[in-house]
């Protein structure tokens, strides 16, 4: 069980896109709200990224910004946000100074996993001499990969960026050590109980069995793993396990009934009523609405 990699999975809609566009000495562009998440590498140059809500933050050469909830925000050369225009009309200018990728993943924020949740704002990680070298090996290998157009541009680009948000997020994970859910990440029982859930979620799962599982009795395990998590253990797993029956729900062809026991509902009927309380609608309703 990888926790980050389920969470990820658990709310990717799309494929991510990505684009490099070399621009002038004096630019501002606009990125509207979007439901996924953004990502800016500034190549060359410097600028700003200036959210609608929060103060600037300034950008040097390398340093990457990640916008995990999809807010609006501007890149500009400085640090003033007005006369913007979209970052769709953008004009390349090739000579220009300042260089940078540019990029968004479709993630459904209606199943967010709450370690992606407990995100900031805007993630910015500065360009620092021997600090992440896993993340900036990936920008440079996309960097390259963005204008090239060599054989296998398109499953080599779809890696690269799919590396790129699990190292900005990973990134920011260790140098956030406090509490929440960094800090159950680092918690060998509580990580050890989440991994357990993670891996069998069908299983029949009781509060005494994952006790004994990681160590702890019953009353230390759900006092730390709720004040980490922000949920009870038993909570948490039917939060996942409805997260996980809604991800198949639009990304198989599953029947409700093989979706209901690969969650661990003995019954349809069960799973529906769960799934409804959770996410507003039935099961195929939602499965509907995701195929429109």
């Amino acid at each position: 069980m990888d926790l980050l990699s389920d969470a990820i999975a658990a709310v990717r809609i799309g494929e991510p896109t990505s684009n490099r566009l070399c621009t002038g000495a004096e630019w501002c562009y606009r990125f509207a709200p979007y439901e996924g998440a953004g990502f800016h590498v500034l190549l060359r140059g410097s600028g700003w990224l200036v959210p609608d809500d929060g103060e600037p933050v300034p950008l040097g050469p390398g340093d990457a910004v990640l916008v995990p909830h999809g807010g609006a925000h501007t890149l500009s050369s400085t640090p003033d946000a007005s006369g913007a225009v979209p970052f769709e009309t953008a004009v390349a200018e090739p000579a220009g100074r300042t260089e940078f990728l540019c990029g968004k993943y479709r993630l459904a924020h209606a199943r967010r996993h709450p370690v992606l949740a407990s995100l900031p704002e805007v993630v910015h990680l500065p360009a620092q001499v021997g600090r992440h070298p896993e993340l900036r090996a990936a920008i440079d290998l996309l960097g390259a990969e963005v204008t090239g157009q060599r054989p296998g541009r398109g499953t080599v680009l779809a890696g690269l960026l799919d590396l790129l948000l699990v190292y900005l997020i990973r990134a920011w994970l260790a140098g956030n050590p406090g509490t929440g859910w960094p800090q159950a990440l680092r918690d060998p029982e509580v990580a050890a109980a989440l991994e357990a859930l993670h891996a069998n979620p069908e299983a029949p799962w009781r509060i005494e069995d994952l006790a004994a599982r990681v160590g702890l009795s019953r009353a230390t395990l759900a006092r730390r793993f709720t004040a980490l998590t922000g949920y009870p253990p038993m909570a948490y797993l039917t939060w996942w396990r409805l997260t996980t029956a809604a991800r198949l729900l639009q990304d198989t062809g599953l029947p409700l009934p093989s979706i209901a026991a690969k969650v661990g509902y003995g019954s349809p009927f069960a799973f529906s009523h769960a799934f409804k309380r959770q996410f507003g609608v039935a099961p195929g309703s939602y499965r509907s609405a995701g195929a429109e």
